[in-house]
């Protein structure tokens, strides 16, 4: 049984990547806070008991089935707006960047200078830039596979898809990504 201490703790490991994740699927920065808090609140209010080996695969899940319930609710929405847009004028939105507000690791921890540290920025941009042109399905595979570090049978699960589609979604992924990053000269 998680205490409440474990599960808060566990909730702070993995806020940061749940964002990304969400980020990457949504490509909205509002909503996938909105998603990674539901999915946060969902975990604690009916699985905040269960013991903390089985909070990764639970929460992995439910991030999922949030993200899959926004591109519902989204659809339903397209719909209505679509049909009253001539009645309501655009209107514009505050692009502002919630990674502003996370704290961020602690620079001298990574033992690496100014200009690697840039280098490493960069590199990471460039690879966001093009995780975000994947597929979808290539996407969230690559994610929970590589960033969430999960096995293929647990990916399979969350994913809910065979395991053989994992690893081809995976495989075309990293090929994809190796690729375009050869392409714009960055060697890892």
């Amino acid at each position: 049984m998680a205490s409440r201490n474990e599960l808060s703790k566990f909730l702070a490991s993995v806020e940061r990547r749940a964002y990304k994740q969400a980020l990457f699927a949504v490509r909205d920065a509002e909503n996938a806070l909105d998603i990674v808090q539901d999915a946060m609140l969902k975990l604690a209010e009916k699985y905040g008991a269960k013991p903390v080996e089985e909070l990764p695969m639970l929460f992995q899940r439910i991030l999922q089935n949030t993200i899959r319930d926004f591109y519902r609710r989204q659809k339903v929405r397209s719909l209505w707006v679509t049909l009253f847009s001539a009645l309501t004028p655009g209107r514009e939105e505050d692009d502002g960047d919630p990674l502003e507000t996370l704290e961020s690791a602690d620079a001298s921890k990574t033992g690496l200078g100014p200009p690697d540290r840039l280098e490493q920025a960069q590199v990471i941009e460039v690879i966001e830039k093009e995780l975000q042109r994947l597929p979808p399905r290539q996407r969230q595979a690559f994610l929970l596979r590589y960033w969430e570090e999960l096995d293929v049978a647990e990916t399979a699960v969350i994913m809910g898809c065979s395991q053989g589609s994992v690893k081809t979604h995976c495989s075309r992924a990293a090929h994809a990504l190796a690729a375009a990053l050869r392409a714009k000269g960055v060697e890892l």
